[in-house]
């Protein structure tokens, strides 16, 4: 039978209250000022459906939202781009989580979470819905849902059998005190992982990308990609090593950068690509992502980034 989905897309659903130019000076007792603000919906899970829909893939999302505006507005703004929702699991059980981001001048930023971000579905429980599909993409290894040990492996041995693509972002953990071992066991039944330079530093205490990657392959892992923001990224598996630069750009907000370098990735590997190919494309989703405000923003579809690639 013919896959419904290229891609689901699998973890958080959010809201980003982003906050760009805050100053720290207060104007009164309690009154501060900020460049501009904005709500964009957001959670690693959202962003990375959003980009893969964007860039021609039939994409879902699996993800659980409350019952609440903020999780209209998620779904809303799903639809409007191309994913599938059926998938989306709604309840009372915990509100939809709102995180707060703080974004500087030059696109870095730091965000602010709550508890509702530590309570989330179990993914393993809806297993049965991702087996129509070409491959998953794990938002956020390490954060709920899946900071798991169980969790993790239960859907993973899942899409294995059923012969899925495994692609798998990973995430400083934030309510569990969770180290690189508590889920490497996991990590054979990961095809790529992705992660950011200060997330492969926090599981490795490696400050090489080399060295981060030769750790994460002695897991288990076939393929480690390690996303160097302004440097570009680095790619190593067992057979080869790939550096790629970044590119030349002005960085407004880095929010979803690396969630939209993960679906431009897989999306070329699953048109069949080469492996250079595709790190510079997703390379260049995650450079386009960074030109506006909000992780969904900027990127508008395969063509675009062709044109960028080109220097168009």
């Amino acid at each position: 039978m013919k896959p419904e989905f290229d891609i689901i897309c699998m973890g958080m659903a959010l809201i980003d209250s982003i906050v760009k130019g805050f100053d720290p000076t207060p104007i009164s007792a309690s009154g501060y000022r900020a460049e501009e603000g904005s709500l964009n919906i957001g959670g690693e899970a959202v962003n990375e459906a959003i980009a893969a829909a964007k860039l021609g893939m039939k994409t879902g999302i699996l993800c659980h939202l409350g019952m609440d505006p903020a999780g209209d507005m998620v779904v809303s703004a799903l639809e409007k781009c191309g994913v599938d929702t059926n998938l989306v699991i709604r309840s009372t059980d915990h509100p939809t989580p709102v995180t707060t981001m703080l974004v500087n001048d030059d696109g870095s930023r730091m965000s602010v979470t709550n508890r509702s971000h530590k309570y989330n579905f179990r993914p393993d429980q809806y297993i049965d819905r991702i087996s129509g599909t070409k491959a998953i993409i794990l938002g956020s290894l390490f954060r709920a849902p899946f900071d798991d040990d169980g969790i993790v492996r239960s859907v993973l041995s899942e899409a294995k059998k059923r012969g899925i693509l495994v692609f798998a972002d990973t995430k400083i953990p934030n309510f569990k005190d969770l180290k690189l071992s508590d889920l490497a066991d996991c990590f054979s039944l990961i095809d790529y992982i992705t992660p950011n330079e200060d997330e492969a530093k926090f599981f490795t205490g490696k400050d090489d990308p080399d060295e981060m990657a030769d750790i994460f392959l002695r897991t288990g892992v076939k393929n480690v990609i390690i996303k160097l923001g302004s440097q570009g990224c680095f790619f190593k598996n067992n057979d080869c090593s790939v550096s790629l630069p970044a590119h030349d750009i002005e960085a407004i907000d880095a929010t979803g950068a690396g969630d939209n370098f993960i679906a431009g990735f897989a999306s070329e590997i699953l048109r069949g690509s080469t492996l250079e190919k595709a790190l510079s494309f997703g390379n260049a989703c995650g450079a386009i992502c960074t030109t506006a405000i909000g992780a969904g923003t900027a990127l508008r579809n395969r063509e675009q980034v062709e044109q960028f690639l080109k220097g168009v």
